[in-house]
This record gives C-alpha cells, sequence and structure tokens, in this order.
C-alpha cells in the first residue's frame, strides 16, 4: 500500500523549497546601475523619500550638455549627474510610474519601469499618455571614475569629436566618463540640487511633495 499522506507531505516540501528558491528573484528592485539600451550611458537608480531618482552616472562620450533645456540659462549644464528618472512611485507590484526627462529634446514624459527579470529593467514612456515607446536596460557594474595619467604616461593619440549622448560634439575616449557616487545620499543631493526639491535618502517624502492634479513636477532644468 503506497503512503499517500507521506507522498503528497514530500511534494509539497518540493513545492516549498522551488517557492523559496524563487523568492530573491521576485524581491528584486530597480536600485542599482543600469546600462542604457544603446550602451552610451549608464543610470544609476537610488530611492530618495518615498520615491525612485534616476541620474545619469557614466556616459560614453564626455562632454554631453542639456543644449535643448527649456531654460537658456541651463542649457550649458553637463548631463553627467543629471536626473532622468522623475519621482518614480510603486503604482503595483513591480511596477513604478513617474516621469523621463529626456535631454535629446528637452521634453518630459509620463513613464513607468518594471523589472523583466532582476538584470532587465523595462522602461515606457508616453506622450499624451497613449504614444508610448520602451527600450530595456541591462543591470551592470557602478563605472569607476576615469584616471588622471601619470607624468610619464605616454599622451593619447587625438580622436576625431564625436555627437555626445545627449549634448554636444565632445571627444570620446574609449572608456567614458563617470561621476562617483559612493552613496545613496549621493544620489539624492545630485537630485535636490538639480530639481530644487526637498529630496531626503533618510526620511519618506512628504505627501505634499506630489505635485497636485493637473500640475508638473519641476523638471531638471
Amino acid at each position: 500500500m503506497i503512503d499517500t499522506t507521506r507522498a503528497g507531505r514530500s511534494g509539497w516540501l518540493v513545492l516549498a523549497g522551488l517557492l523559496l528558491g524563487a523568492a530573491p528573484a521576485l524581491a528584486a528592485e530597480p536600485n542599482g546601475e543600469w546600462m542604457v539600451a544603446d550602451g552610451v550611458a549608464k543610470v544609476r537608480i537610488e530611492t530618495c523619500g518615498s520615491e525612485l531618482w534616476g541620474v545619469v552616472s557614466w556616459e560614453k562620450v564626455p562632454g554631453g550638455i542639456d543644449q535643448y533645456n527649456p531654460d537658456p540659462a541651463k542649457r550649458t549644464r553637463p548631463t553627467l549627474g543629471m536626473p532622468l528618472l522623475l519621482g518614480m512611485q510603486q503604482a503595483a507590484p513591480n511596477r513604478w510610474d513617474g516621469e523621463i526627462y529626456n535631454a535629446q529634446n528637452g521634453k518630459t514624459y509620463t513613464a513607468n519601469i518594471k523589472l523583466a527579470s532582476p538584470d532587465q529593467l523595462e522602461l515606457q514612456g508616453c506622450v499624451l499618455g497613449f504614444l508610448c515607446g520602451g527600450q530595456t536596460w541591462t543591470r551592470t557594474a557602478a563605472a569607476l571614475p576615469a584616471q588622471k595619467p601619470s607624468a610619464s604616461a605616454r599622451p593619447a593619440t587625438a580622436k576625431p569629436p564625436a555627437r555626445g549622448t545627449t549634448g554636444q560634439a565632445a571627444a570620446a575616449p574609449a572608456d567614458g566618463v563617470a561621476k562617483t557616487f559612493e552613496t545613496v545620499k549621493d544620489v539624492c543631493t545630485a537630485v535636490a540640487e538639480a530639481t530644487g526639491l526637498p529630496v531626503v535618502a533618510e526620511q519618506p517624502a512628504a505627501p505634499a511633495s506630489r505635485p497636485p492634479a493637473g500640475g508638473s513636477r519641476p523638471v531638471p532644468r
């Protein structure tokens, strides 16, 4: 006679083990370093207050500037260290809604992000709420800042100028250039400086910091 009770118990134990093994993947968060789809930049995503923000942490082509910013006074600011993902709030399990700033045209769009896997981030941006497009970012290691050459180092061979990732033409060393964000607070400080919002890493954002219905969030311009 087969002991169905024991067999059933064994089956539940196997199932429980599989579920526990899958838990880390299901619990993954977007926080971390991400390479954009075309490989020209990395974005560091961290939680500031109760929202996710993403700032440019590395550029393949150094020297990019925010030349299409609606504010003429800010069209010479560097794109390195600039916020791109703005105030993303969790709207559902594995979904965060907010805005994305596009320095290639100076416009801000509604957007959402979600994890397709622990190392794949799907981003979708929309114009007028229905004309949408998306791309997939890949999790990557944080970029190291460029090292200063030693006095004995040979001068690098000059390269022709190349178009910046989000700004004007600039020379392009192969390893790009990085901005060091050692802590979450460093990221949140960069966000606060760019937007004027009192964004902090230690405390939850106050409800009033969210723009009213029909209003707009201060764009990092």
